[in-house]
């Protein structure tokens, strides 16, 4: 037994040169109400939510409060966040005539009272107020309510996947990581085989970590009307209700969402194939994807688009690994239904 005021090494967890939390024992708790208040300033500010649709223009402009609190602790490798926070966002709209002419602007909130890691599977509950209380401040805050609602809450979501996968506190485990002994030796195998062994083993771990979306949509239009829908500005603002940026020419650039995804056009064949680089600005710092949209028109009226989107990252630069689901799920509900919804299905 060790004597009074000596403590028995087999039980005392020591500070490491490496950094290594023994056994991950004890608990490590990291505050992330400071992370929090930068993740969602970054998502929620300058969203365009109305782009001239019924002549209105809405957007957020910036994130005003967010307050409460947001920890994550891990426990033996296991993360277990922990958040109560409100978020407040200022936002502002316009309402313009016919002409151009702005009738009215006003300013208003949006406030999220309440986002808990115990309700993490459901959606917040939103409240948004107008200071012009007229009717058209109600008709801009009605609009601000039902289409800024659904663009809010996918962010709030964002918030919700990085704190369970650990916040910041990802990314101390990451660093504080050490190599086992088994890595250590192989790594030393691979440095004496020489550059050719290197060399396989790099093309190797470029394949990981990566997917293919892969879609067939059907759609009641003409092939040059859908491969327009895509490229030109205004129609690409009118049907997916957001920003956007888009040269026709190949090695032009493009900005689409509001600037949160980026590229360059690589091929296009007018009416028959579009070839985009795409990245994502949640993406880790370097990476970029491949889009192929080919176009078929089988009958007059009926397209068919055949989508392969290659290279697309497991997870985002904040350890989020829903960034292929994310990315599916946004072809098909923001851009494949909204045309759809208009054009309906081909038959």
């Amino acid at each position: 037994m060790a004597k009074y005021g000596e403590g028995d090494k087999r039980w005392i967890v020591e500070e490491r040169a490496d950094g290594t939390n023994v056994h991950n024992w004890h608990w490590a708790e990291t505050d992330c109400l400071e992370w929090s208040r930068n993740l969602f300033s970054n998502l929620l500010s300058g969203l365009t939510i109305l782009d001239g649709e019924g002549n209105l223009f809405i957007k957020t402009k910036k994130v005003d409060k967010v307050e409460g609190e947001a920890y994550v602790n891990i426990r033996k490798g296991k993360i277990i966040p922990g958040y109560e926070i409100s978020v407040s966002i200022s936002w502002e709209g316009e309402a313009r005539d016919s002409d151009g002419k702005s009738l009215l602007k006003v300013e208003g909130s949006v406030e999220i009272p309440y986002i808990s890691d115990e309700n993490a599977d459901e959606d917040p509950e939103l409240r948004v107020t107008v200071k012009e209380d007229g009717p058209v401040g109600r008709r801009l805050k009605e609009a601000m309510l039902n289409r800024g609602k659904p663009v809010i809450l996918e962010k709030v979501r964002i918030y919700v996947q990085s704190m369970a996968k650990g916040g910041p506190a990802k990314e101390d485990l990451e660093t504080k990581k050490v190599a086992p002994k088994s890595q250590t030796a192989a790594t030393a195998k691979t440095e004496a085989a020489g550059p050719a062994v290197e060399k396989k083993e790099s093309k190797k771990e470029s394949k990981q970590g990566f997917k293919t979306i892969s879609l067939t949509e059907r759609f009641s239009c003409r092939a040059r009307d859908m491969y327009e829908i895509l490229m030109d500005d205004n129609r690409w603002k009118g049907f997916t209700q957001s920003y956007a940026k888009i040269s026709k020419e190949v090695g032009g650039e493009f900005s689409i969402f509001d600037g949160s995804v980026t590229g360059i056009n690589v091929e296009l064949q007018e009416g028959k194939l579009i070839v985009q680089r795409w990245r994502f600005g949640s993406w880790p710092d370097g990476i970029h994807s491949t889009v192929k949209l080919v176009l078929d028109e089988p009958e007059p009226g009926v397209t068919v688009i055949k989508l392969t989107h290659t290279d697309v990252p497991e997870e985002d630069r904040y350890g989020n690994a829903t960034v292929v689901e994310n990315t599916e799920r946004g072809w098909r509900d923001l851009i494949f239904h909204k045309i759809r919804a208009v054009f309906g299905f081909g038959l």
